[in-house]
């Protein structure tokens, strides 16, 4: 069949297989996102409804590649004579997927849709706002404040870490509070908790966590719930499932829980996010789960030489808690493995500024060179580094939509739907300043306007016309336009203009925000384009950057560059302590630690394409002082004959301009 062109035999033998659950276990550039994506299209020939169809991934990066993939095969003729349905008008709450089209997103993107479609039953509006992090985090030094507590005597971000960790185990409040008795941490932990969902149900709002834990108990208590999805979705694939905590691992289960066509697609040896809950225990007892699970090994790797293979495999076959598999190619042999030894941070900066800028020099384009570390400290060195050597860089970590001019105007997007989020109102009320100060503002929370003066009154009823003609306009015009208007009609353009070089940046983001929306201006139902903007932007990730095609060299941690590929990739730090990390020598050293360590490196050794180059440093200065470190177990794992020493460029090459892109 033509649409089976190209695949090899296991990934044939993944796609063809249709008849109950499937784990499909890919090793690094085995080209696991072919196989969904021509899965999917198989399924479609076969006369499976697409709208049955249901394909999770973990970032908005992924998924859109995912869609991409899916809609261009599908639009490639023939595709098939299968004759799509009327849309099913015995529907729980409101359909917002369309009829005829796969459902493709994240897992957080699949909640906000059934926690819409279904708001009413969770007392929520279809306008409820989603807190980001900067969001949860000041709920919760309100929430110690509420607790007669004084937040400077807390870790707010360790508070929120605590609870986040318990919403991804699937544990609600009460559960936690009837655990917590006689602890006093946990008791801390549990009165800051209440305090915190009272704030969030005040704003009629939910937090990252709660998309899902939200979810999962929708579909475990409502049974009318459950078989509606199920119903609808009869065929599920989840990617990289070996980063699902048990939240996510739920709701697959209820979701499958009928028909139990389940496909899901990962590697052990790439499980690095346990740290935020993934438990690898999903994907090594998949077969418990499903015990007619069919299993498709994909070891051959379509990305990296045989050099780079081989070492990746040296490195992973250390550890015990794996699935055996031995990634091959038939690309090249390539070229060493390069090793420097750096004096310090300084020198190992320089080493790679110096050779990424012969690279570049010699026709490598900057974005397909990425220099990846440990911890985010040490991107400070780097970033002087290429600095000096006038080395155009992007450092991933500060996104777009969370700089303040972005949130402003997004504010003023859900403030205008929901005028309950006290967290928007609050942030937008005075921006720009209008004379709305912080008493009034606590005077109008308070229910106490009649207390204000005559003045700040006509104030506030301007302001909520303000708002009022916005959601009208929301509701009538294309996004974009209309929010250009409101970066006019509310004084943000005019401040702006007035301020310094800064100032005109933060006019710029707020003008790129506006080119972003026009991607939902062809949506002919307003209300949803509206919901898929906001769902969107609270969304984000790391790698969903705004600014992709940026030709830089992208410095990243390893957590970051994880799902990316790059033709040659640094490693850096790579010293006892620091890679791996210092966690793992405490006094009780867990072995499961140790082995997500080394996974960690596995991962960044297979982002490269063409050659990596590892270095470390022999005096590192941490918390300002200056150390001797010993050079990384990792590196004594490799083969000599795979190594080569490195030694630190010129400094000459190609002239430039600074360049620096911090997206």
């Amino acid at each position: 069949m033509q649409h089976l062109q190209g695949l090899n035999h296991r990934q044939k033998e993944a796609v063809e297989y249709v008849g109950g659950p499937l784990l499909i276990v890919a090793g690094a550039g085995a080209g696991k996102t072919r196989v969904i994506t021509h899965r999917i299209l198989h399924l479609i020939k076969k006369g499976v409804a697409p709208e049955s169809i249901l394909a999770i991934t973990f970032t908005n990066k992924a998924a859109k590649e995912m869609k991409d993939r899916v809609f261009h095969l599908l639009n490639q003729p023939p595709t098939t004579n299968y004759q799509l349905p009327k849309a099913d008008s015995s529907v729980v709450g409101r359909r917002s997927s369309v009829v005829g089209s796969p459902w493709l997103g994240t897992f957080h993107a699949l909640g906000v849709s059934i926690i819409r479609e279904n708001a009413r039953r969770l007392g929520l509006t279809q306008h409820f706002a989603i807190f980001d992090k900067g969001d949860s985090v000041g709920a919760i030094k309100e929430a110690i404040k509420r607790t007669d507590r004084d937040p400077r005597d807390f870790e707010p971000q360790k508070l929120l870490g605590a609870i986040s960790r318990e919403k991804g185990n699937m544990v609600t409040l009460a559960d936690f509070r009837e655990r917590a008795q006689g602890e006093y941490y946990a008791e801390l932990i549990a009165e800051v908790w209440t305090e915190y969902e009272n704030i969030l149900r005040e704003e009629k709002a939910l937090d990252f966590d709660d998309l899902l834990l939200k979810t999962a108990l929708l579909l475990q208590k409502e049974e009318a719930v459950r078989e509606h999805y199920q119903k609808r979705w009869r065929y599920i694939h989840i990617d990289e499932y070996q980063d699902t905590n048990h939240v996510q691992y739920m709701i697959a289960k209820l979701l499958a829980d009928t028909h139990k066509n389940i496909a899901v697609v990962g590697d052990i040896d790439q499980n690095v996010y346990s740290w935020r809950g993934a438990s690898i225990k999903n994907i090594l007892n998949f077969e418990k789960d499903y015990p007619n699970a069919k299993v498709v090994l994909l070891e051959e790797n379509y990305r990296s030489t045989q050099t780079i293979l081989a070492v990746a495999n040296r490195i992973i076959e250390k550890n015990k808690l794996r699935r055996e598999k031995t990634l091959f190619t038939k690309n090249a042999e390539g070229e060493k493995v390069g090793l420097y030894t750096a004096y310090d941070e300084a020198d190992e900066g320089a080493f790679a500024a110096l050779r990424a800028k012969q690279l570049i020099a010699n026709g490598v384009a900057p974005r397909e060179i990425a220099v990846l570390f440990r911890a985010n400290f040490q991107s400070r060195a780097l970033e002087e580094a290429f600095l000096s050597a006038d080395v155009p860089y992007q450092v991933l970590g500060t996104r777009f939509f969370e700089r303040r001019e972005v949130k402003d105007v997004v504010s003023y997007v859900r403030a205008s739907l929901n005028p309950e989020s006290l967290s928007d109102m609050r942030r937008i009320m005075n921006v720009p300043p209008r004379g709305i100060g912080k008493v009034t503002l606590l005077k109008i929370f308070a229910g106490q306007e009649n207390s204000l003066t005559q003045t700040l009154k006509e104030k506030l009823t301007e302001f909520r016309k303000l708002l009022a003609e916005l959601k009208k306009k929301l509701g009538a015009e294309p996004l974009s336009s209309t929010l250009k208007w409101i970066v006019t009609a509310s004084g943000l353009e005019a401040d702006l203009k007035r301020g310094s070089i800064d100032e005109e940046e933060r006019l710029e983001n707020m003008k790129e925000l506006v080119t972003f929306a026009t991607r939902y201006d062809f949506e002919s139902d307003r209300e949803a384009a509206v919901n898929r903007f906001l769902t969107d932007v609270a969304l984000q990730s790391d790698q969903d950057e705004l600014k992709e095609e940026k030709n830089a060299v992208r410095l990243m941690t390893v957590h970051a560059s994880k799902g990316l590929e790059f033709e040659y990739v640094f490693v850096t730090g790579l010293e006892e302590g620091l890679f791996p990390h210092e966690r793992l020598h405490e006094e009780h050293m867990d072995e499961g630690a140790m082995e997500e360590e080394r996974r960690l490196f596995y991962v960044a050794l297979t982002r490269a394409k063409k050659k990596v180059f590892l270095s470390y440093a022999g005096v590192r200065t941490i918390f300002g002082a200056r150390q001797v470190t010993v050079p990384s177990e990792f590196i004594f794992d490799i083969d000599e004959e795979l190594l080569a020493a490195e030694d630190t460029p010129p400094a000459g090459g190609e002239e430039g301009g600074k360049i620096i892109f911090f997206e």
